[in-house]
């Protein structure tokens, strides 16, 4: 398997990734959807926590469709996914999130690498984080949704004419490795152990991958 220095073009997951904001993200579903049975929000959240690189529009869409049976406008997805944001915003924009490990290897590495963000997070949202954050121009682009990752994957390749075996994602999801595998790119999994499983290229510290 290539070591991540390897490889000219790095794609990177935000959520678990670069920031520790998955606990922040489920206290904004719990906020927004805070009129509903607790245990119908309990079981967005397990999904939530399963499926990391889906967007907010995905899994508002699934609590409404799938764990409460009913059906739900994009109007109305779209008002739950900016309430959602506002309260993102208000918690997010703290460096006493961001993943050291991974952060350090950005800051030491991305004159070396074509480094990009492909978030399931809200892209807007996603560009004001970084910007306060002071992040933002380790990145080539910032990439969000509601665009799916898998498709925001194929127009980066597309538009860059990247060489496939040139490029990995970095993810701590199943969401992150799909993209890539649909994409014909490579995948390094990151801050989940559930991920180190035959084929996968997994890293243990970024720190320890040297130029």
């Amino acid at each position: 398997m290539k070591n991540i220095i390897d490889y000219k073009i790095i794609l990177w997951d935000f959520d678990g990734v670069i920031m520790d904001s998955m606990p922040i993200r489920s206290k904004g579903f719990e906020e927004v959807l805070k009129d509903y049975p607790k245990e119908q929000v309990d079981n967005l959240l397990e999904f939530h926590n399963t499926n990391g690189g889906l967007s907010r529009y995905v899994k508002f869409r699934h609590f409404f469709e799938n764990i409460r049976n009913e059906s739900i406008e994009d109007e109305e997805v779209l008002a739950l996914a900016d309430n959602f944001s506002k309260i993102m915003l208000s918690l997010l924009i703290d460096e006493k999130l961001l993943i050291e490990d991974s952060v350090n290897f950005i800051r030491e590495n991305w004159m070396n690498h074509e480094m990009h963000i492909v978030s399931g997070s809200d892209g807007k949202e996603l560009a004001q984080i970084c910007e306060g954050l002071d992040l933002s121009k380790y990145f080539r682009s910032i990439n969000g949704s509601p665009t799916p990752k898998k498709e925001l994957v194929r127009r980066l390749l597309v538009e860059n004419n990247y060489n496939k075996d040139n490029v990995t994602l970095i993810g701590d999801s199943i969401n992150d490795k799909e993209a890539s595998l649909i994409n014909e790119i490579g995948f390094c999994g990151y801050n989940n152990e559930s991920l180190k499983e035959a084929g996968t290229n997994y890293i243990e510290q970024l720190s320890l991958s040297k130029n």
